[in-house]
């Protein structure tokens, strides 16, 4: 399907699903083709993206090659057109480097090179700017600022997702790039209208004869003085259509070649970074990677999860490298998960900054003398973690959810990430936790026997008890009436509140109640003035299969790492829980992770204790790790420090003992 022109009702109408009223998520179904089953989703990646400045355009492709192959990687990730084209084009507005020599086709030679040798080859295109010239002849087709402006970074000029460039001229770049070069696929960067630029500056949204058009036809109103939720589906939307308009342009070219990008539609492969930025907010999330592929590959199990392991600091130092030992952590991860080995540098093998390059290099020669067990991973957990899916355009605290994906973590519950309910109806899981998004798609599972456990002061959109009110901002506690509810909480009475609570019908006077604010200052009056409600801060329903706690208790851990926080949660979690996958002694800080591939179940270890403040060091290594496994297996072997693992098996499980735990190690089990 190609996409031309973004207002013609008449395009619309003959893909069969007119845009103009059609709900979003109807919508996006309908726009959504079937990812292929290729190359990326058969075969064990190890995948190094070389971010070419327009100066590398005289690299030496021979030598490039030969790098890859010593590295043993077997996916070159090439930079080859958009902004600067690594090839001499004969299509109007696109642009070989200046550094290009006449008549040299640097990207036929790095594809004829790499093939070769046994290397994929997946180009990289920019289509977010372009040179003055395009904005002179066509003005039409970029993005203008809310003053009429056009946005200019670094001598470029940024485009607009709905202009005539992105929408019609670049699908006659990309259909010579496709025509000239047996790629195995093609990734876009920097996809769709970008509200800041690399220097952070906000540029808002934009106001072009384009976007006003469409956002008026669809909606019947001018574009909003800011952005909102409507505007942020719009957006969604249109970046969206164009994303199906190139994978299927794709597909057409080179049937064969995988379609990669950051988002989840009309992809084979959905890409994704582990980075770092000197202003992020603290704490350092040490599970960027986990986080970023078991998602991928749990909200799209037909889809590739490519997270890259990117070597720079942030954008003004892009040759200063972040510790060998995070990029070692995010490697491990990655491939814990089911995802692509990885790693991203700008410019080449022959960098500024080798810490990066040299840390993984024995990686990707360890993934490429084990790769058996690194293709068709697939997850085995039977706990899900739902994660507010972008399109809705509602915000999600993002805190919620990193507080339950680090209580799972370290508590060796394996778990799955998913931002759709495409699973529902076909794959069994013993428990559903949410944050901010419990949909009402969630009370089909309920009806069919599941547990669900929704930790947040938004209501979820099922049905439970009545909620009478949200008090906003408490600074109070909650009053423990029950430790045979939370055995976990023996020697505490109250429990830290901070944040929204939502008052629901009910008795907590045998569970957790409500302490309302009281004094706290000075010393002499500390909470002189307490008193205690029947409010409840925890409601079970659904025949007690469901658990609703209407405040941000996971927030609260992910924020402060309160063992309180924590031993709600286990306790909760434990009742709710018909059984645990795993039962081990491991610190929590050992990540694990529960694959199959075909016939075998594959254990996946991660050491994060080499995890401190702002900092990544060498993790400590660890001594007999035992492990209760659900399951009958008849031999089980570690593969890092190479051994045999002896079993015992007992009610349906199976225990073991790793004997050593470095970095990492897998133990396979058939």
């Amino acid at each position: 399907m190609r996409i031309h022109d973004p207002l013609n009702r008449r395009h619309f109408a003959r893909l069969g699903h007119p845009l103009i009223g059609l709900p979003l998520l109807i919508y996006l179904t309908a726009l959504q083709a079937r990812a292929q089953e290729g190359w990326w989703m058969r075969e064990p990646i190890r995948w190094v993206q070389t971010n070419l400045r327009e100066t590398d355009a005289g690299l030496d492709p021979r030598r490039l090659i030969d790098q890859m192959v010593e590295y043993r990687a077997n996916v070159l990730h090439f930079s080859m057109g958009g902004i600067v084209a690594h090839y001499h084009p004969k299509v109007s507005f696109h642009y070989a480097s200046a550094y290009l020599p006449p008549g040299k086709d640097l990207m036929g030679e790095i594809v004829q090179l790499a093939h070769a040798r046994g290397i994929r080859v997946v180009g990289r295109f920019d289509l977010s700017k372009t040179r003055k010239e395009v904005y002179d002849a066509r003005p039409e087709w970029f993005f203008r600022k809310a003053d009429g402006a056009p946005v200019i970074y670094n001598g470029l000029y940024s485009t607009c997702i709905n202009g005539g460039y992105y929408r019609d001229h670049a699908m006659k770049i990309l259909a010579e790039a496709l025509d000239r070069y047996d790629v195995d696929g093609l990734f876009f960067n920097m996809f769709g209208n970008q509200s800041r630029d690399y220097s952070g500056n906000f540029v808002g949204h934009c106001h072009c004869d384009s976007c006003r058009r469409l956002y008026r036809e669809l909606y019947n109103q001018d574009l909003p003085e800011e952005p909102d939720e409507q505007y942020r589906r719009f957006m969604f939307r249109c970046s969206r259509e164009v994303a199906a308009a190139i994978g299927g342009l794709i597909h057409e070219k080179r049937p064969k070649a995988g379609y990669f990008n950051y988002i989840q539609e009309s992809t084979d492969g959905i890409m994704s970074e582990s980075n770092t930025a000197v202003s992020r907010p603290l704490p350092l999330w040490p599970y960027a990677s986990s986080d970023n592929v078991n998602r991928a590959r749990n909200s799209e199990p037909g889809k590739m999860s490519v997270n890259l392991n990117m070597q720079f600091v942030d954008y003004p130092w892009r040759f200063a490298t972040v510790s060998e030992h995070e990029i070692a952590l995010r490697a491990w991860q990655n491939m814990a998960h089911g995802g692509a080995l990885t790693l991203a540098v700008n410019g080449t093998f022959d960098h500024e900054d080798r810490q990066a390059i040299e840390a993984a290099r024995p990686i990707f020669r360890w993934a490429a003398e084990n790769q058996r067990y690194y293709a068709s991973q697939r997850s085995a957990a039977r706990v899900l973690l739902l994660r507010g899916p972008e399109r809705t355009g509602r915000s999600y605290s993002q805190s919620s959810y990193r507080g339950l994906f680090r209580f799972l973590s370290e508590e060796h519950i394996p778990f799955a990430v998913s931002e759709n309910l495409e699973w529902l109806g076909k794959r069994e899981f013993d428990l559903v936790l949410a944050t901010d998004w419990a949909a009402p798609e969630l009370a089909q599972y309920l009806a069919q026997g599941g547990h669900v456990l929704i930790v947040s002061p938004r209501p979820p959109e099922i049905h439970t008890p009545r909620v009478i009110t949200t008090h906003k901002d408490v600074e109070s506690y909650f009053r423990i009436r029950n430790t045979s509810l939370f055995p976990s909480l023996k020697l505490t009475n109250l429990i830290m509140l901070d944040g929204d609570y939502t008052e629901v019908e009910g008795d907590g006077s045998d569970s957790l109640s409500f302490v309302p604010p009281s004094m706290f200052g000075p010393p002499e009056k500390i909470h002189v003035d307490i008193t205690n409600t029947n409010k409840t801060g925890i409601v079970f329903f659904g025949g007690g299969r469901a658990a609703w706690i209407p405040w941000d208790l996971a927030g609260l851990y992910y924020r402060h790492s309160l063992p309180a926080h924590a031993g709600i949660l286990r306790d909760v979690v434990n009742r709710m829980l018909p059984e645990r996958q795993i039962r081990t002694n491991a610190h929590p800080l050992v990540e694990m992770s529960l694959m199959r591939q075909g016939s075998r179940t594959l254990l996946h270890l991660v050491n994060l204790t080499g995890h401190s403040q702002t900092g990544y060091f060498a993790p400590l290594p660890m001594r007999d790790i035992r492990v209760e496994l659900v399951g009958n297996f008849r031999q089980a072997r570690t593969v890092r420090s190479k051994g045999s693992v002896s079993l015992t098996r007992a009610g349906g499980r199976t225990a073991f003992t790793v004997p050593r735990l470095t970095d990492y190690e897998l133990v396979v089990l058939e």
